[in-house]
């Protein structure tokens, strides 16, 4: 009788499920930390006591003031919503695709944004030559270069799930032909910055880096926007998705359509990359590595599995922004660049560890 009681499914699933929703309130909770020591970093020292009483209640001091409200808060925040937003839209295409290997980089996806933004910097005037002392060139029109990476985004996305429908391509293949067409988008944006002026070139490879100081509140706004919709939406299809990773005949005989809701997911998870990656740049490696990270702890129910892993890579870029920060301070590094240093040896561990199959 006890056995039976211990084996009951519905006690198991409420195990489960509470289990899933601590580990959701741990990751949240570590937030709280990691985000006031990123509020602390900086070469003008603030104590944690200040930061938390000038957020609660503001300062009387205009300096602290204008460096929380006005460029720390405003980086970490981007921090949070991009890692989140690029945890997600990996994790979303893993489960679409099917392929624990489909991220915006590996599917051309970063690489076509990257391609259209250059074509509103050095095409349509969005990167505007200015003279102070020195020339520059300033990112004048941020509407359209979002609105050109978001395009070219679309199209990458688009022709990959063309030529996968038509050709009936493996889940591997369709990642080779994202490899592909990545390669083909950073030809043609290497092509547009070879006819360039040297000004144009100098803005085009300075916004590929990812960097969260490029973000301000209306950025922010923006990007929580888009991620409160991607997110709610995806949470809410999230049976559908569930059934669509036992095969897309389980989710047809479930009453769901597998085609729409891929084209649907993609085209959405597409937005809110291009998005990201209009504002910051390029910043590699978060949405491949935070699904698989906090899928062991969460399993693959994806009711949980998606806020978990945009808890996960909200995470992973705050901490990866803090040491872009501190590890040659004064000097701030990119933090794209930290999180493709980091990625790789991470990722190869955690493929060393997966057992192979008997």
């Amino acid at each position: 009788m006890a056995a039976s009681h211990a084996a009951d499914p519905n006690t198991l699933y409420g195990r489960l499920t509470a289990h899933r929703r601590l580990v959701l309130l741990v990751l949240l909770l570590a937030l709280l930390p990691a985000a006031l020591l990123s509020l602390k970093i900086g070469s003008y020292p603030i104590s944690s006591s200040t930061i938390i009483s000038t957020l609660l209640f503001g300062s009387e001091d205009s300096l602290i003031s204008h460096l929380i409200f006005n460029i720390r808060l405003p980086r970490t925040l981007a921090a949070l919503l991009a890692g989140a937003g690029l945890a997600l839209s990996g994790s979303v295409m893993q489960t679409l695709l099917k392929n624990p290997l489909a991220a915006p980089s590996t599917l051309g996806v970063s690489q076509g944004a990257a391609f259209g933004a250059a074509v509103a910097i050095i095409l349509l005037g969005s990167g505007q030559t200015f003279t102070v002392g020195n020339e520059g060139v300033l990112l004048g029109n941020r509407s359209l270069t979002a609105l050109c990476a978001f395009a070219g985004a679309s199209l990458s996305t688009l022709a990959i799930l063309a030529i996968a429908t038509s050709r009936r391509l493996a889940a591997a293949a369709m990642i080779l032909a994202g490899v592909a067409m990545g390669a083909f988008l950073s030809a043609c944006t290497m092509l547009l910055q070879y006819f360039a002026s040297d000004l144009q070139v100098a803005a085009t490879l300075f916004w590929t880096f990812g960097d969260l100081g490029k973000a301000g509140w209306q950025e922010n706004q923006t990007m929580a926007l888009l991620l409160a919709v991607v997110l709610g939406g995806c949470i809410w299809k999230g049976w559908s998705l569930n059934a669509l990773q036992w095969g897309d005949e389980t989710a047809h005989s479930l009453g769901g359509s597998p085609a729409q809701l891929r084209l649907t997911g993609m085209l959405l998870t597409c937005l809110l990359v291009s998005i990201i990656t209009a504002f910051l740049g390029i910043i590699a490696f978060v949405g491949l590595m935070a699904p698989h990270l906090i899928r062991p702890f969460i399993g693959s129910d994806q009711r949980y599995l998606l806020p978990g892993a945009a808890l996960c890579g909200a995470l992973l870029l705050l901490a990866a922004d803090i040491v872009s920060r501190t590890v040659l301070a004064p000097v701030v590094i990119p933090v794209g660049i930290i999180t493709s240093f980091a990625g790789a040896p991470l990722f190869l561990a955690l493929l060393l560890r997966r057992r192979p199959p008997c």
